[in-house]
């Protein structure tokens, strides 16, 4: 039989939806909408950066990034993500979450500033720093993941949990709205205010001084929500999950949930120390009880991560090229630097409005009446299905007329990215696994997405080129193309759907329910009764 379940652990599981819950989701969200922002905007610079710093004098067409120094741009953050997920991930579950959780925000805000303070003029300078800053940007921001999944699951109760973890996670669709709003704004405001013509008319004249400081001012911007929310964070007192199974002191969870939930909560001393003692003796992250019990649900929470990320990486990081491959962004020789940046912007922001915020949003109303299994599946099959419109056709989606038709099928394999694996993806592994390894689970599972936004983001960089190298950007060998490239990611996709059936359904169950906590010591060491770890919800 199941032993009795803490009172506190129940007083959360049962709770009615309160303020402090908003606030919590409010706190933690803000993390992700620094994160989404500071990821995402520097795909919105790195044409001018090319203007700015590669543009070789009297060439047909403004310069770019060389292959090298784009991919490490593009990528360098990602690589700092994933070592900051596997490091921060394995501290929260050593430290707390709370102790861990506001070194990670000042990483965030120190290193967004000294992005924009790249030091230099040389391209090399300006670039090896800029990359630096970023790598320590991606480390900090590899720390939210697990510690804001980790908090927010063990913070809400079981019947709105998954709605409550998935809008933290959904900050970042405002956070890559702001960016690409935030871009639209400074490169309008510095157009207006020093016009120049296009490369075309005059190549010297459409790069002007100044637009060194657009894209400086676009990547410090994203310290602000961040330094915001650094007083609140140190607030929130440490989850009762972590102080009551992993601290052992369930007195201190309840007297600090009886402040959070505004209830007198009284924990019974002895069932406490009872409960304590078994729980000492648990299994470990690499013991064959937790490979029995949890080892297949890690490898679904970390493969179906990694094939989403490829893809949903690959389409965030190059749309501007896609856009450009299809016609729907004018080509670079016909703007000016800063009307490039506007309107990179615009088509990217246009892409997050339409298809990335609603599919976040759609996930927040109906994982807790669907469930993450089935929005998981869905999410996958329409991606593959989006995919595949996209790059089978894709030379009718090319011709003039039909450009409208590409950006509204590519702008729907981001909603149900985000209505489906990107969201699900989060919230499952802050579900499934027991409270002293939550956070270093989930720090696994999330690193193996950035391993594979890793592959996407230096991978598609190559394989998106033309097949025939003369028609290739400057310093890139031959690709694919965005054909076969789509054709690749689809695939990718298909994947992943059928990885999703290792994943388990954690609608309507309690944490303990799902990790197997609660169970006697004579079931510790056996799998999952079936009920509690079915893949398929019933």
């Amino acid at each position: 039989m199941a032993q009795d379940q803490l009172k506190v652990l129940n007083a959360l599981d049962v709770a009615k939806t309160q303020w402090y819950h908003f606030t919590a989701i409010v706190v933690a969200g803000m993390g992700f909408f620094t994160d989404a922002y500071d990821l995402f905007s520097i795909s919105l610079v790195t044409k001018l950066l090319g203007r700015i710093y590669y543009t070789v004098p009297d060439a047909a067409k403004p310069g770019t990034l060389p292959p090298n120094v784009s991919a490490a741009v593009n990528g360098v953050a990602f690589c700092g993500t994933l070592s900051g997920q596997l490091f921060f991930g394995w501290l929260g579950d050593k430290l707390g979450r709370k102790k861990v959780y506001g070194m990670t925000l000042m990483m965030m805000v120190i290193c967004s500033l000294a992005s924009g303070l790249s030091f230099g003029k040389e391209p090399r300078t300006v670039m090896a720093s800029l990359c630096f800053f970023r790598f320590w940007l991606g480390f900090g921001i590899g720390g939210d993941y697990p510690l804001s999944a980790t908090i927010m699951s063990e913070y809400s109760n079981k019947k709105t949990r998954g709605a409550f973890i998935a809008a933290v996670f959904a900050m970042q669709g405002f956070g890559n709205l702001t960016g690409g709003i935030f871009a639209l704004i400074v490169s309008a405001a510095f157009k207006a205010a020093f016009p120049a013509p296009s490369y075309a008319t005059n190549a010297v004249d459409s790069l002007v001084p100044q637009a060194d400081y657009v894209w400086r001012i676009i990547l410090m911007f994203g310290a602000i929500p961040a330094l915001v929310t650094y007083y609140w964070r140190m607030k929130m007192p440490e989850t009762a999950r972590y102080t009551a199974l992993v601290a052992n002191n369930a007195k201190q969870a309840a007297t600090d949930m009886s402040k959070v939930l505004q209830v007198e909560i009284e924990e019974d001393q002895q069932n406490a120390a009872a409960l304590v003692e078994k729980r000492q003796t648990q299994f470990g992250l690499f013991s064959k009880q937790f490979l029995k019990r949890h080892g297949l649900h890690l490898l679904g929470t970390t493969t179906c991560w990694f094939l989403l990320d490829i893809a949903f990486y690959s389409n965030n990081l190059f749309q501007k090229d896609i856009f450009s491959a299809v016609g729907w962004l004018p080509k670079a020789e016909t703007m000016s630097a800063l009307q490039e940046v506007y309107m990179v912007a615009r088509a990217q922001t246009l892409v997050s409005l339409c298809g990335t915020v609603p599919g976040y949003w759609f996930t927040v109303a109906f994982i807790d009446v669907v469930g993450r299994f089935f929005i998981q599946l869905m999410g996958f099959f329409f991606m593959t299905a989006f995919m595949f419109g996209l790059a089978i056709p894709y030379h009718h989606w090319t011709t003039p007329g039909n450009h409208i038709g590409f950006v509204v099928m590519y702008a729907f394999t981001f909603f149900f990215a985000n209505f489906g694996p990107n969201a699900t993806t989060f919230v499952v592994p802050a579900e499934i696994f027991p409270a002293r390894l939550r956070s270093t689970c989930h720090g696994i599972s999330s690193a193996a997405g950035k391993a594979g936004a890793i592959v996407g983001a230096f991978g598609f960089l190559y394989l998106a080129q033309p097949t025939d190298k003369s028609k290739a950007d400057a310093g890139y060998p031959a690709g694919i193309g965005v054909r076969n490239s789509l054709i690749i990611l689809g695939g990718i996709c298909a994947l992943g759907f059928f990885c999703t059936f290792l994943v388990p359904e954690a609608n309507g169950k309690s944490l303990e329910e799902m990790s197997g906590e609660n169970e006697d010591e004579t079931q510790e060491n056996q799998p999952a009764a079936a009920p509690d770890n079915r893949t398929v919800p019933v």
